[in-house]
């Protein structure tokens, strides 16, 4: 054997042993992963936890098994108080909406968003106005209309929790229709909320798409407009003659009012780098997945990701917005104003 090819033979092994020694020093989890959902079951957030779940099973992304977990008590605070209290634990991961903010401000419950760790941004997620199939109104304007002709009567405005997104955004319309327009019903989870609307038990409601996409698909509830700027991109069929793309936004429709919720990914505190790396890195797997792009479409996301800074920024400007929402609307028990960020990020880009 020539020296040339021994010196090749050498490198080679050199560098196996290398990445093998890279490899082995990358941290993974050593036990079952607990996932934490800090809400109630048949929701958009516990749709998403387990479908996740799901993914990973499916395509072997992790050795130790992920195990999901609903703890919603308290709007969603005893899931936040948990992980807070799990300091250091890289074994527990929760997946955070928009209560992330509005709980602590909204309860008063001795928690917020800095006592985790940030990791990932993986979505951001619509809000659709809603009606029964049989409501008279075909439009978003003809419902407001109706709102605000009903002085003999509150319509009922069904959501998830109180003092939390679904209340907000019904704060938001009663500034379009005049004050105490509406009489909001609170419900445990967004698959209860579609439930009590097919039943008629309230009029009206502002869930996610995901949590009424199958009762619109079933021809029993009707979107009437989209919480956001501009429309959706995906063009594909739902139902026999609509898309997500078909339903127009609140705002052309007559309603200025636009939210857009949180999907992401905290730690508790104190937790390492290269931990927190692991689930960044397993995060971007489940994205890069046929299964993650079909269930964007299918509930009609903001397919938008961040990690590191840039999510660090997104969520401190997040939480600014939502304190002063929320104070606005009354919704506030206790607790000082957040400090401004130091330079709120540019809004995230809708990607399909």
């Amino acid at each position: 054997m020539t020296f040339t090819k021994i010196s090749s033979l050498a490198v080679c092994a050199a560098a196996l042993a290398a990445f093998g020694a890279g490899s082995a020093s990358a941290w993974e989890p050593t036990k079952p992963v607990e996932f934490v959902i800090p809400a109630g079951t048949g929701g958009g957030a516990d749709q998403m936890a387990r479908f996740i779940q799901g993914v990973i099973t499916k395509h072997s992304l992790m050795k130790q098994p992920m195990v999901v977990v609903n703890k919603g008590g308290g709007a969603g605070a005893e899931g936040f108080l948990e992980v807070k209290n799990a300091k250091g634990d890289a074994h527990k991961i929760i997946i955070t909406l928009s209560n992330l903010f509005t709980t602590p401000y909204g309860t008063g419950v001795p928690f917020s968003y800095k006592d985790m760790t940030p990791v990932a941004m993986l979505a951001l997620d619509q809000f659709v106005l809603w009606v029964n199939k049989d409501a008279p109104y075909k439009t978003a304007k003809e419902y407001i209309d109706a709102v605000k002709a009903g002085t003999d009567k509150q319509f009922k405005m069904g959501g998830t929790g109180s003092k939390q997104e679904d209340q907000i955004i019904t704060a938001a319309l009663e500034r379009v229709t005049s004050p105490k327009k509406f009489i909001y019903i609170p419900y445990k989870g967004g698959g209860e909320v579609a439930t009590q609307l097919v039943g008629n038990h309230v009029n009206s409601t502002v869930n996610n798409p995901i949590e009424a996409v199958a009762q619109w698909r079933g021809g029993a509830l009707r979107p009437l407009c989209l919480f956001d700027g501009k429309r959706s991109t995906y063009t594909g069929k739902v139902t026999e003659t609509q898309a997500w793309s078909d339903i127009p936004t609140c705002k052309e429709s007559g309603l200025p009012v636009e939210y857009q919720m949180l999907r992401g990914i905290f730690m508790p505190s104190g937790v390492k780098p290269d931990e927190v790396a692991f689930y960044v890195d397993l995060f971007k797997k489940v994205r890069a997945t046929p299964d993650w792009k079909e269930f964007m479409e299918k509930g009609a996301f903001n397919d938008t990701f961040m990690s590191g800074e840039d999510y660090k920024k997104w969520v401190a400007a997040a939480d600014k917005t939502h304190f002063d929402l929320m104070k606005e609307a009354g919704f506030i028990a206790s607790g000082p104003p957040p400090a401004a960020p130091a330079a709120a990020p540019a809004a995230p880009a809708e990607k399909k």
